[in-house]
């Protein structure tokens, strides 16, 4: 078996390298794998941006074939490690069902979304990934299966029982944020699941994971939205957001339903037209100091394409009916309704070219990175951050990036979710001395995400990225990384699973 492709994953991290992989065809067939290794990495689709999912030696167990769906129910479906979050919104979709914590990146296994507690855009309705897992079926170090359902027990205090293991509950707190993805969960009376979930195949291996679900899946409309300046940009989403708030309060039909708003920032929009991605979606973008959202609407569902123009056709009379008017008034009221374009439902292709521009940051990004590492200094790497801070916060938090990379002389871009106050700020670098004045900066930004109520780490795992190695121990001292080290050693003695990632084993 070529194993080139199991050397790495997103993050490119240096130096992958294992002592061969394993690739079961059956759940059972993982608790003798795990039993007898000495050292194991479990992966899935290896995008972990942090370097988690690449090998130092470990054997690798791949779930790439473990692509079951074992059971479907209105309400709830359970599935094998290795089937990708494409694949289950595919198949729920064929009986009108949806799963709504999506992220970003949809060939993501579900194994490895739980391993990692994912989040995506819509995070500030639904929730991260672990309020949607109800049970999990884990292979222990010692090669045991574990079967975890949501409910059944509780720590008593701080101390947690599994199977034949008294585990330590860690006793710092963590930020009361939507997005968290900051080593093992801790909480008093905490439930066993919760300890699995986020814990980045450290403690276990996750084999089936049963999700719950929503019916019927909604209809959407996507709005992209030309805003001149970023305090205007915030004006509008904190209404929104609050519109959104209470339309989910009072169940209202004709209210505001905003399920996410994503943001580019002035030099996100610079590389959209550099590239040519305005012209080729034929999209309006803000010049000068503009921005760019991109909202996500949840319309009635089976609303058509015709009934939604004609809500916004009517949104000014008195008498509105329908999502689609409210939203407009919102943007009416904030001068954001004449540049807006929407793509209404049925109008898939237009939708798609939207998410299109959105990716095109990353991309236009990752590609400057590469193009520096191997036209300048093959040193240069990523250099970028994944924090969220309440939105009460988050102006504040924008002005501390910008100061902090202006400081130190670095071209930046900030994109992410705006409605959830998560977005991520990545160096251009133009040179090695960049990537390392990148990492300082990014450090100041952890210890203000954190004084500010925050997590530096909201999305993407610990993983084995220095730095965001450094960003745990900056949440929570030595004191929470050495209770981490104390769960860990109770599940895993010997140090077998993922050693080295979230810390240094």
């Amino acid at each position: 078996m070529p194993l080139d492709r199991y050397l790495s994953d997103a993050a490119h991290f240096p130096g992958g390298h294992t002592a061969g992989v394993i690739v079961p065809r059956s759940v059972d067939e993982i608790p003798a794998i795990v039993r007898s290794a000495p050292a194991l990495l479990i992966v899935g689709a290896q995008s972990s941006l942090t370097g988690g999912a690449t090998p130092m030696g470990e054997l690798v167990l791949s779930t790439e074939k473990l692509t079951r769906i074992v059971d479907i129910s209105p309400t709830l479906v359970r599935v094998e490690a290795g089937v990708t979050v494409a694949a289950l919104q595919e198949h729920l979709a064929s009986r009108g069902a949806w799963f709504p914590p999506t992220p970003t990146f949809t060939g993501a296994f579900a194994g490895g979304i739980v391993a990692t507690n994912a989040a995506g855009a819509a995070t500030f309705k639904y929730g991260a990934v672990r309020s949607w897992v109800e049970a999990l079926t884990v292979v222990l170090a010692d090669g045991s299966s574990l079967a975890i359902q949501r409910g059944e027990q509780r720590a008593s205090g701080r101390r947690l029982r599994l199977g034949a293991v008294d585990v330590p509950v860690p006793m710092y707190r963590m930020p009361d944020v939507v997005k968290r993805s900051a080593g093992y969960h801790a909480e008093p009376e905490m439930d066993p699941i919760d300890l699995f979930i986020g814990s980045e195949g450290t403690l276990g291996a996750i084999t089936t994971v049963t999700f719950r679900v929503l019916t019927p899946a909604p209809t959407t409309a996507l709005a992209l939205v030309p805003c001149t300046s970023e305090p205007r940009a915030l004006a509008l989403v904190a209404a929104l957001r609050d519109a959104s708030i209470a339309t989910w309060r009072t169940s209202d039909p004709d209210g505001v339903n905003v399920a996410a708003i994503e943001h580019m920032d002035r030099r996100c929009l610079e590389i959209l037209k550099e590239d040519g991605v305005d012209r080729k979606y034929d999209v309006t973008l803000p010049s000068g100091d503009g921005l760019a959202l991109l909202v996500q609407l949840e319309l009635t569902p089976g609303t058509t394409e015709a009934q939604a123009f004609d809500q916004i056709a009517s949104a000014q009379a008195r008498d509105a009916r329908g999502g689609l008017a409210a939203f407009c008034r919102v943007l009416e009221q904030h001068g954001g309704f004449d540049e807006t374009e929407i793509a209404l439902p049925g109008n898939v292709r237009r939708a798609e070219q939207f998410v299109a521009v959105r990716e095109a940051v990353p991309a236009g990004v990752n590609r400057r990175v590469g193009d520096a590492q191997r036209d300048v200094d093959a040193r240069i790497a990523k250099t970028a951050a994944d924090m969220i801070v309440p939105f009460d916060r988050f102006a504040e938090m924008m002005e501390i990036y910008r100061a902090g990379f202006v400081a130190r002389g670095l071209d930046f871009a900030v994109w992410g979710h705006v409605s959830d106050g998560n977005v991520h700020p990545n160096v251009l670098p133009r040179s090695y001395a960049d990537v390392e004045r990148g990492k300082e900066a990014i450090l100041a930004f952890g210890r203000e995400v954190t004084r500010l109520g925050g997590c530096p780490l909201a999305e993407h795992g610990v993983g084995r990225h220095p730095v965001k190695q450094a960003l745990l121990r900056g949440l929570y001292g030595d004191a929470g990384i050495d209770q981490m080290r104390a769960v860990k050693r109770a599940l895993d003695p010997a140090w077998k699973l993922a050693p080295g990632v979230i810390f240094p084993a």
